[in-house]
């Protein structure tokens, strides 16, 4: 994918990420931008470890991957600053 491309995917998966895990209000843009293609990279790096492909393109697959891993980085986020 393009950096235009990773830039959307990123916001879209991000943004969804934090509506379920309610931090939604805390983050702006450009870090709902941040925490989708980083979690995108973590779901992957996830998906590799158990023998599947991680995020390959603009599809539902890699959409369900990335925002697994921005879940998992939402959390493991909560649990390093303590917060509910």
């Amino acid at each position: 994918m393009g950096i235009i491309l990773w830039i959307i995917f990123g916001g879209l998966v991000g943004w969804i990420a934090s509506m379920i895990m309610k931090t939604n209000a805390q983050q702006g843009i450009i870090l709902n931008i941040v925490v989708g293609i980083v979690g995108a990279v973590l779901g992957g790096w996830i998906m590799s470890l158990l023998g599947e492909g991680g995020v390959g393109g603009f599809n539902l697959y890699s959409f369900l991957v990335a925002l697994g891993g921005a879940i998992v980085l939402i959390w493991i986020v909560r649990l390093i600053k303590g917060s509910k």
